[in-house]
């Protein structure tokens, strides 16, 4: 329940993220380049089909958001990814509401974007020390990089379940037992996104560096 539907929040928070999510919009689309669209494009499949995947949870429903993935991969540009797959679901599968679109891209994206920063942390982290970590035999520069990208996916996933239990709490206290339940629930999706990214992270890093959000620091 990442996504949220419309008539569930009051106007003043639905109408703050279609705000919030045209300026972020506005400020990062500045920075596309025409050959980042392949890329763009293809992580922005992968988040829109792994949205579709759902498992019953009681009242609500847990799936994959990949939106860790979005910011290892894509730095700033993963918020337009999100907006993308976003509006794609909700005018497609009614997944999400219409009027809810900029919050559901807040939720997600801001957390893609943070997971952006973590990594761009490990990728100093990684050119500071790996030469010295590659001497000693011990661990490669890749499993540095998958480390820091594990961190970056299930804190990204955490940072969304939190902006939406905030919301919904704030939206009036009949919601906090679903919130309570949305929040347990997505536990598991949290260390599932850690492992799936820092793996991915890993291997795109010893094979296909160009795919990550930091390719030239490498």
């Amino acid at each position: 329940m990442v996504h949220i539907s419309d008539g569930i929040l009051p106007w003043e928070l639905w109408l703050s993220g279609l705000v919030i999510t045209a300026v972020i919009l506005a400020c990062t689309l500045i920075w596309m380049k025409i050959d980042d669209v392949p890329k763009l494009s293809v992580i922005t499949a992968a988040v829109f089909v792994a949205s579709l995947i759902h498992f019953q949870a009681g009242p609500t429903s847990v799936h994959l958001v990949l939106s860790g993935f979005a910011g290892v991969t894509l730095g700033i540009l993963a918020y337009p990814c999100i907006f993308i797959a976003v509006v794609m679901q909700a005018f497609l599968f009614q997944h999400g509401g219409v009027t809810t679109i900029g919050i559901n891209t807040v939720n997600m994206g801001v957390p893609a974007l943070m997971a952006f920063l973590i990594f761009k942390a490990g990728i100093k982290l990684n050119v500071g020390i790996g030469k010295t970590i590659i001497i000693l035999g011990t661990i490669s520069r890749g499993t540095i990089l998958g480390i820091a990208g594990g961190i970056a996916g299930g804190t990204a996933v955490a940072l969304a379940v939190l902006l939406l239990a905030v919301e919904l709490l704030v939206t009036g206290e009949e919601l906090a037992e679903v919130t309570t339940v949305v929040v347990l629930a997505h536990i598991p999706v949290i260390l599932v996104e850690a492992i799936f990214t820092g793996v991915i992270v890993g291997f795109f890093a010893t094979v296909k560096p160009e795919m990550l959000s930091i390719k030239k620091r490498l």
